[in-house]
């Protein structure tokens, strides 16, 4: 209940525009897909986590959040009201950001409860699994609220699991995904969002 009220409160309160000069979190860097200037995106801390919203689809992380063998990573992240049907998520197995040959693996969700999972070496990109619908994914109407998901990938010895909501999507072998490296965020166009947290656990 009280995440909820605080939630509520930030959708009123929050000021894209007038926030455009405030500070990005320290240590955190933005790449956008294409060139565009830092006043495309609005990006700070605000507790619990960050607040952002986005024009063009990119990639948020600070590189000292890496990891490697068998880990959790978890982040809860809260959709608010957004015209467009554009995906938010996780990245793992971050190389190179922020050079021609960046290489990530990312696990996003949408609005009508879609999952997607695809990998990016330098410009290409390359669909592991499609846009898939599930009942785990909680949907935004379109209207003035909030939708909140949770969103974990457990890096195992063989396998690497999906999780929304403590429900599992989908399960990929180790072996076909290079998941060591940097973590962050990825957000497409368009988007206003509350990332909560994003945690690193060892496991195993």
């Amino acid at each position: 209940m009280r995440l909820a009220l605080l939630l509520l409160t930030l959708s009123l309160s929050v000021s894209p525009a007038a926030g455009q000069d405030a500070e990005r979190p320290a240590g955190w860097k933005v790449r956008f897909d294409r060139p565009a200037p830092d006043s495309a995106v609005y990006f700070v801390s605000m507790e619990p986590g960050w607040h952002i919203t986005t024009g063009p689809a990119g990639i948020f992380y600070d590189a000292e959040r890496k990891a490697a063998g068998n880990y959790r990573l978890r982040s809860e992240i809260s959709l608010f009201s957004s015209a467009r049907l554009d995906g938010f998520g996780v990245f793992v197995g971050g190389q190179n950001l922020e050079s021609e040959s960046q290489a990530y693996v990312y696990f996003l969700i949408r609005k009508d409860g879609r999952f997607l999972i695809k990998r990016r070496n330098g410009t290409e990109t390359e669909v592991i699994t499609p846009w898939t619908e599930n009942p785990a994914i909680v949907k935004h109407d379109g209207g003035e609220g909030t939708a909140s998901n949770v969103l974990v990938l457990e890096c195992g010895a063989e396998y690497i699991d999906f999780f929304v909501n403590d429900e599992k999507v989908a399960s990929l072998p180790r072996a076909e995904l290079a998941v060591e490296g940097i973590v962050g965020l990825r957000m497409n166009h368009g988007l206003d969002v509350h990332v909560i947290d994003l945690s690193i656990e060892a496991t195993g």
